[in-house]
């Protein structure tokens, strides 16, 4: 027959062992936050995609509709990263002189 004193000392054991796995499986699962921010991020695009493929009628159209947005936002962002290139070398200009 076991005495209390006995399965406390069980107890402690099981306890121990447990948080030692948990302590090496948190160890093992260890993620890097620039790697999940690209999946995030990816799979966020991908859901895009499919519901656009689903809105559309097919992944054809929908990549025809990417384009398209993808082209638009590019034409309205040239100048805008041109106009910033141009003040941060007058900016650098200014400074040196």
């Amino acid at each position: 027959m076991t005495s209390y004193s006995d399965r406390d000392d069980n107890r402690s054991d099981v306890r121990q062992a447990y948080e030692m796995g948990r302590r090496d499986a948190r160890r093992a699962r260890r993620r890097h936050p620039v790697l999940m921010t690209f999946l995030i991020v990816a799979a966020a695009v991908g859901l895009i995609v499919m519901a656009l493929a689903a809105v559309n009628g097919s992944f054809g159209t929908a990549g025809q509709v990417v384009d398209q947005n993808l082209a638009t936002a590019a034409d309205q962002a040239a100048p805008a990263v041109q106009g910033a290139a141009a003040n941060a070398g007058e900016a650098v200009r200014d400074v040196t002189n």
